[in-house]
């Protein structure tokens, strides 16, 4: 597998834009995206479990549940505004941010999905959209600019773009993945992002797009957390072109496997990505379980530990301290956890240091412990002692500007 430039402009069959509309109030940022496919063979989806669901999500589920999945050719979001909460006009303005797209594009607005970041409970100033899609659809390219320009029009707190594309063989055929996420806070499983869109040149249906999705999501949305608040508003869209020219993939093909894994590495690079640009956040900090009783309790003992408040904060002090590890783990409700069989260690490019062994202080040398959690890119192993279940788990530290971005967001 190599890495390539590009983003979601990298397969074939696909082209991006972004352009300031007027949801926010600088014209020096973008605040409206669009991904369009030249064909479709198979889309998928998925959004937050949140009970309070944005109306983008509402709108869209139709691209994520019922047999067949609604085909989808094209991604229209706008950041500033989340559309969350804003009773049946948010509903109306999500459906007309879809209908003004595929009026553009020449589609049915049942093709065009929706998704929207921002502020909740802020009606959506859908006439601004509507006068932004005619530029919007005429900045459309299939280039690495295209990428960049739709990132950045969905991107809110985030301090970088966040993006990557692959290509590699398929059995035997030359396909390419290309992925954009956003998000730097409100994230925790269940899917644990903001919004991500994933474009793929291989020709797959529906079904078999789904469950790679699904089985990526396992592997990376849910071993993500930022600040234990799951959004209104996660999203994870989709589409294959099916320009790579293979035949048809369907669920079972042993080729699928080739697929997922690939996309299952996407996913990983941009979550972790998203980890180190958590709001407020200096390191990415992973969280590496391993001898728990099953690979959910190992998830379940790492989301623990990577979400504690006072790990967080630990770490962004630079300090090793090891005993809200194991208050973490005794309270994430793993099964067979026993604190007395379980180890800690602190660990970086700069080497690692054990803190603890068998749920016992062990002499350690503070300031080589500093060093290594002085980086910006730490790890925390731990050894449950119950079993063979692994798993790891990317979050962040927790600083002061946590607090000052969060404290006036909404102005």
């Amino acid at each position: 597998m190599t890495y390539i430039d590009g983003g979601v402009c990298a397969p074939k069959g696909f082209r991006a834009g972004g352009v300031w509309c007027g949801i926010k109030a600088s014209r020096q940022k973008r605040d409206l995206a669009l991904i369009a496919a030249d064909e479709c063979t198979g889309s998928a989806a998925l959004f937050t479990k949140n009970a309070v669901k944005a109306a983008s999500v509402l709108y869209s589920l139709p691209f994520a549940q019922g047999a067949p999945l609604r085909p989808m050719r094209a991604i229209i979001a706008n950041s500033g505004n989340a559309n969350a909460c804003t009773g049946e006009a948010g509903r109306a303005a999500a459906a007309r941010m879809a209908r003004c797209a595929a009026e553009r594009l020449g589609l049915a607005a049942e093709r065009v999905a929706v998704a929207s970041t921002g502020v909740i409970g802020v009606p959506l100033p859908i006439e601004a959209v509507e006068r932004g899609v005619g530029p919007l659809a005429a900045s459309l390219s299939a280039d690495a600019a295209g990428n960049d320009a739709a990132l950045e029009a969905i991107m809110t707190t985030d301090t970088r773009k966040k993006t990557c594309a692959v290509e590699f063989l398929c059995d035997g055929v030359p396909v390419r993945i290309g992925a954009m996420i956003k998000g730097s806070g409100m994230i925790h499983p269940n899917l644990g992002t903001m919004l991500c869109f994933i474009t793929t040149d291989l020709n797959i249906d529906s079904p078999a797009l789904d469950a790679a999705l699904r089985e990526a999501a396992r592997a990376s949305f849910d071993h993500f957390t930022i600040d234990g608040d799951t959004s209104t508003n996660d999203t994870v869209f989709a589409i294959a072109s099916g320009r790579a020219g293979n035949p048809c993939l369907h669920t079972g093909d042993a080729a699928l496997r080739q697929f997922t894994a690939a996309l299952i590495e996407v996913c990983v690079t941009l979550v972790k990505q998203a980890a180190r640009d958590g709001e407020g956040a200096t390191k990415l900090v992973t969280v590496r379980v391993k001898g728990a009783a099953s690979g959910a309790d190992a998830l379940l003992l790492g989301r623990a530990v990577a979400s504690s408040s006072l790990v967080k904060t630990a770490c962004f002090g630079a300090d090793a301290n090891w005993g809200r590890v194991l208050c973490a783990l005794g309270y994430a409700g793993a099964a067979g956890f026993a604190p007395d069989a379980v180890s800690v260690a602190f660990a970086s490019a700069a080497g690692e240091v054990l803190v603890c062994r068998n749920g016992a202080p062990v002499p350690f040398d503070e300031a080589a412990a500093k060093k290594i959690l002085s980086l910006d890119e730490i790890a925390i192993n731990i050894t449950a002692g119950a079993g063979s279940g692994e798993a790891a788990v990317w979050g962040c530290d927790l600083s002061y500007d946590y607090v000052r971005i969060n404290g006036d967001y909404r102005s």
